[in-house]
């Protein structure tokens, strides 16, 4: 098909008296630019609200902006390898999206010698803990502290301390305290406890008194299956 082909190039059609070939050479060859050094890469966007800890979060990750822009709306421009962050039609960051941890942070915007967000500081976390009770306390402490920074843990802070608005302080409490006892005191751990009222069934379970079964005929005591 080669031969053919060339031809019906050179020879002008019966609709345009020129050849093809000529006219491409006139009109659009000059016009063309070359391609892309890299190729189109799909993207998707996704809004996204920075959170206290200076972070916005895209499947389970959670990418650094600079933290001026705490509680501001974003958008995210996702492709295969990369997280854009655009702020009014900006872009203000620039993160690759696969990596190990769960935390990609930027160390140039945190805040100066990673000085406490002006609102938001562990004291006033710890502070809020404290009047909740003492095992709420604990679980907040461990947020605070198991972290790359205090900040990291802002978040699951807030996630747990805003349980006692739906559930109130004592079943917060209660669950704090389970969670404590099984090694597990995190926002997921405590929300599932409260969620299935397992602070309720522990509680009675300890504060029910024991009580002596009546004797009755169709009662059989230990003694009968020895």
């Amino acid at each position: 098909m080669g031969l053919p082909l060339s031809e019906c190039k050179i020879s002008p059609s019966r609709r345009i008296p020129s050849a093809k070939r000529p006219l491409f050479e006139t009109l659009d060859s000059p016009v063309l630019r070359p391609l892309p050094p890299t190729p189109y890469e799909y993207a998707q966007w996704k809004k996204a609200k920075i959170g206290l800890d200076y972070h916005i979060e895209f499947n389970r990750r959670l990418y650094s902006v600079p933290h001026a822009l705490v509680g501001e709306a974003v958008e995210l421009r996702i492709t295969a390898t990369l997280i854009t962050v655009v702020y009014k039609g900006k872009q203000v960051t620039l993160h690759q999206r696969h990596g190990s941890g769960r935390f990609s942070t930027q160390s140039h915007y945190m805040p100066e010698s990673h000085r406490r967000h002006s609102e938001w500081s562990p004291r006033r976390f710890l502070s809020w803990a404290r009047q909740i009770g003492p095992a709420t306390h604990t679980v907040i402490q461990h947020q605070l502290e198991n972290r790359p920074h205090p900040e990291h843990g802002y978040r699951a802070c807030l996630g747990i301390l805003h349980q006692a608005r739906h559930y109130g302080k004592e079943r917060l409490e209660q669950a704090c305290n389970q969670a404590v006892k099984i090694s597990s005191p995190t926002y997921q751990s405590i929300a599932f406890i409260l969620k299935k009222g397992l602070d309720r069934h522990s509680s009675s379970q300890e504060s029910m008194p024991e009580h002596d079964l009546p004797e009755h005929g169709n009662l059989r005591g230990s003694s009968y299956y020895h």
